[in-house]
């Protein structure tokens, strides 16, 4: 097992009101910090969806373990095969190569933070896929960046039967 030793030298705080923020509801992603402002530490981000806004698709990173923490609302969250409903305060962490996706639950709003570790640089992913969202670049062109983000996108069939 390999140790991340961060290295950047000062606090990393992070305004509310300065956080760039992605798309606009029913989902909106506030960025937080990225990998290169933590050393490699993490990269974080706080996700909003109301009334059952899908939030991520099913997926796995090699590299990084993924944790959710309920801020508010309540969330349907793969990990694995398996769906779980989580609700303000509950904590789920994904390990790497794990299948995972979330979505508010149906009817439901939720407010998510989302932790990956070690860090990866995950701002311009967002971006990206908000470029997609405005109809500005193809959903296929996620296709050709999967490694760079550390990104596999899967089929989940336990996923589609509890979201559709």
């Amino acid at each position: 097992m390999s140790l991340i030793v961060p290295n950047f030298d000062e606090s990393v705080i992070v305004r509310s009101a300065e956080a760039e923020v992605i798309g606009r509801a029913p989902t909106t992603i506030r960025l937080l910090a990225d990998s290169s402002s933590t050393g490699g530490a993490l990269s974080t981000q706080r996700v909003s969806l109301v009334d059952g806004a899908d939030g991520a698709k099913p997926h796995r990173h090699d590299g990084s373990a993924e944790l959710f923490y309920m801020l508010d609302g309540t969330a349907q969250l793969l990990s694995g095969e398996q769906v779980v409903t989580a609700e303000r305060g509950d904590l789920i962490i994904v390990p790497p190569g794990h299948a995972h996706a979330f979505a508010a639950a149906p009817g439901e709003d939720a407010d998510i933070l989302i932790v990956i570790t070690p860090g990866v640089e995950r701002f311009e992913y967002f971006r990206h896929l908000e470029r997609i969202a405005y109809g500005k670049v193809p959903p296929e062109s996620l296709l050709e960046v999967q490694e760079l983000y550390d990104t596999y996108f899967l089929n989940s069939s336990a996923w589609n039967e509890v979201r559709s």
